[in-house]
């Protein structure tokens, strides 16, 4: 009988940021739960709420290790396939290693998958609306990246890539899967490191520094809270309704990044100010970026009842809280 592993989910990717909040999401519930990371962009620590209870196991591996891949998958019951490479810096600066990262790791989820017919939820991007100006974007709505030429769009089409491959799998070889595209997620534990803007604001804030916005602020993004998101994942993996479709995953509250940084100066306390940096000196050259970028969620309510709804000021105060504490509320307990 397939997906008759030890574990419930695997989790490529789980120490990574989103990752590590899934796990600890599925072990809470009862679940258990193996995790495969390379510890390339995650970090073990992430993990520190997960090691040690039953039900729990982490490899230190790559999702382009076939072998190891296939018998982790062998050993679950379904697959939750975070692994990809990330952040907007990390993609403009090694586009190789992220279309590899990001294609051939799917590929290998996948054909490792079909051999068991477990079910696969695979993370994609609200990158892959690209420069569309159909605003909110709605998952039939069409893609339109920029030229090849430019290493920015290299992770929309990679992602896209993922997206193919897994319909593929699933309209030729009848994998059980589901994509969800997922809208800029923030939280507690989020690095800075590789372009992620809310946590750079906040450690800016938080030494005082200016907070630097890149461009002149006005482009807008809608921020959804990390539980909400891992909520929305573990809801549609055990939806059959969702399987074999794309869902936007995201809050539709839309701010500009301009405000995001006011907003972190004041709900912080800071003394900061905010500079603002053109893009040609924060991105090599052949840099674009979206002036917005909002989902259409109608179809996550309509399969699982819900959608993230966080304002945007109580996920800064939780993140602050974090930072200060340690601690941070969860899952709305």
């Amino acid at each position: 009988m397939p997906g008759t592993g030890e574990y419930d989910y695997l989790v490529t990717g789980g120490a990574g940021f989103i990752g590590s909040h899934l796990c600890e999401f599925f072990l809470d519930r009862g679940n258990s739960v193996l995790v495969l990371d390379d510890l390339s962009t995650g970090v073990i620590s992430n993990l520190d709420g997960c090691v040690g209870r039953d039900g729990f196991g982490f490899v230190e591996g790559s999702v382009l290790d076939e072998p190891l891949t296939a018998e982790l998958v062998h050993r679950s019951r379904g697959v939750v396939h975070l692994a990809a490479a990330v952040g907007v810096e990390n993609i403009i600066r090694r586009p190789v290693e992220t279309i590899e990262t990001n294609v051939s790791g799917t590929e290998t989820v996948l054909k490792a998958a079909l051999n068991t017919g477990v079910p696969v939820f695979i993370a994609s991007t609200s990158e892959i609306y690209g420069k569309s100006d159909c605003v909110p974007f709605r998952e039939d709505g069409d893609i339109v990246l920029g030229a090849t030429s430019r290493s920015r769009w290299s992770y929309a089409c990679s992602k896209a890539m993922d997206e193919f491959l897994a319909f593929a799998y699933w309209k030729d070889k009848g994998l059980p899967v589901v994509v969800g595209r997922l809208f800029n997620t923030v939280g507690p534990r989020q690095s800075g490191r590789y372009g992620m803007v809310l946590p750079r604001f906040i450690a800016q804030a938080r030494d005082g520094k200016p907070l630097t916005v890149f461009g002149d602020g006005r482009q807008t993004r809608c921020f959804s809270l990390v539980y909400e998101v891992v909520e929305a994942i573990t809801s549609l993996i055990n939806k059959p309704g969702a399987v074999g479709k794309v869902v936007n995953i995201g809050s539709t509250q839309e701010i500009s990044i301009l405000e995001l940084a006011r907003r972190v100066i004041r709900l912080s306390g800071s003394d900061s100010t905010i500079e603002l940096i053109p893009y040609e000196k924060a991105y090599p050259g052949d840099f674009e970026d979206m002036l917005r970028r909002v989902p259409d969620v109608s179809l996550l309510k309509s399969l699982v009842g819900k959608v993230p709804e966080a304002d945007i000021d109580e996920i800064i105060r939780k993140i602050l809280e974090q930072r200060i504490s340690g601690s941070a509320e969860k899952y709305g307990e």
